[in-house]
């Protein structure tokens, strides 16, 4: 996982990439969308608000074709992380949701308001919901800038 502490350093680490312009560009919107609605930039990237108190999730979520990106607006939570080599898989990787789970343990972080969180590939997370949160959480594909199923 890597974590940035602004949205700035974001733009400065990630300024090359259409894919990380158009993350920039959706947490630009957001004021223009409504909480719990996913909306879309192009083939290369979803995007919605979550608001709440995230639920703990049992099992460690892990991605192949999407990093999952989190930025967060209010609030904190605690998301553990790992690699997916360390953990067991927890039933078959879904090409339709591009989600596959697992069980096992890793490293909890604590992150807060104005922090952004990218999860690799090689990672799975779960959240331990405990907190109120307001975040934005983005889905961008691996590839640079379309899908290759598309």
């Amino acid at each position: 996982m890597i974590v940035l502490n602004s949205l700035e350093q974001f733009g400065l680490v990630y300024r090359d990439g259409r894919k990380w312009n158009r993350c920039i560009e959706a947490i630009n919107n957001i004021n223009h969308i409504r909480e719990g609605v996913a909306h879309s930039i192009g083939d290369s990237l979803v995007y919605r608000i979550a608001k709440g108190q995230d639920k703990s999730m049992p099992l460690f979520e892990g991605n192949r074709r999407y990093f999952t990106v989190h930025y967060y607006l209010d609030g904190e939570e605690t998301i553990e992380v790992a690699s997916k080599s360390t953990l067991r898989p927890n039933g078959h990787y879904s090409d339709e949701t591009d989600r596959e789970f697992f069980t096992g343990n890793g490293e909890k972080h604590h992150l807060k308001q104005g922090e952004i969180a990218i999860f690799e590939n090689h990672e799975a997370y779960r959240i331990h919901g405990n907190d109120q949160v307001k975040k934005v959480v983005l889905r961008v594909t691996v590839e640079d800038g379309y899908m290759l199923n598309k």
